[in-house]
């Protein structure tokens, strides 16, 4: 079965968002999102940093387990892929791959953008976008966030979770 006419169903604690993917300009994100969404890696972990008017972000495994939330944001999958810098605007919907400030430093996380930011182009690897579930994004971006330590107010004071993420046929 071709692999280009799939769809991930990120199932939420607000509903659940559709995600295309985009193959033909990210091939390898679009391959280890889809690995690690079949293998579980996903399911019970939480979108644990929400930027208002920017991105939700979640994928990391260290968010399944609330003793580690000094942590999150750091865990991965114990290995790191190139990047795919494409042409591809970020703007609201679009699925992203998350890093640390090595380019080449993307494993399991992602980020959803809430809203335009062009200034992430060409520096972040776009391999996918919504194509169901706004309301879901925006009640997750909406949510009371509270200071994630280094100042930033990211941490969702409610745990958003995801229950799981799953790859199925596109209707």
């Amino acid at each position: 079965m071709s692999t280009a006419n799939e769809v991930a169903l990120i199932n939420t604690c607000h509903g659940q968002m559709v995600v295309e993917f985009w193959s033909d300009v990210a091939p390898g994100h679009v391959e280890n999102f889809k690995k690690l969404a079949r293998e579980g890696f996903y399911d019970g972990t939480a979108f644990h940093r929400v930027v208002k008017n920017f991105m939700i972000q979640g994928g990391d495994p260290l968010t399944k387990d609330a003793a580690n939330e000094a942590r999150w944001g750091t865990g991965g999958p114990g290995y790191k892929i190139k990047a795919e810098f494409n042409d591809r605007p970020h703007v609201r919907g679009v699925l992203s791959a998350a890093r640390s400030q090595d380019p080449n430093s993307a494993g399991c996380q992602f980020f959803i953008c809430l809203a335009d930011a062009k200034f992430l182009d060409r520096q972040y690897t776009a391999f996918g976008k919504l194509i169901a579930g706004d309301d879901v994004l925006e009640a997750i971006g909406s949510v009371e966030t509270k200071s994630a330590g280094g100042g930033e107010r990211s941490r969702p004071t409610r745990r958003m979770s995801v229950e799981s993420v799953q790859i199925v046929p596109r209707e």
